[in-house]
């Protein structure tokens, strides 16, 4: 079965572009890796935080939304713990 889903990801500000980039584009294939389908990326750019994280008081957040079956989201996730780069994320079912 196939949902929609949204994931948040919150990135360190001290990333280059290019490494901001190719984070992305990893998380991208995963999802299409694993019979998802990328809906959209929205670059929402640098923020500043609400309370410091890992010491920064900004972050730059992109939200990732895509149509993906349930185990999807546990490998991506997964993946997302152990990068380099990633402060914080977080994923939730959108209604149908």
């Amino acid at each position: 079965m196939v949902n929609n889903y949204e994931t948040l990801v919150l990135l360190s500000p001290e990333l280059a572009e290019e490494n901001r980039k190719e984070i992305l584009d990893n998380l991208t294939s995963i999802v299409e890796r694993e019979g998802g389908k990328m809906v959209e990326t929205d670059d929402w750019g640098m923020r500043l935080l609400a309370y410091p994280v890992q010491k920064q008081t900004r972050g730059y957040y992109v939200r990732l939304v895509y149509d993906a079956p349930g185990a999807l989201v546990a490998e991506l996730e997964r993946n997302i713990r152990f990068t380099d780069g990633i402060f914080k994320f977080m994923t939730v079912k959108l209604a149908a």
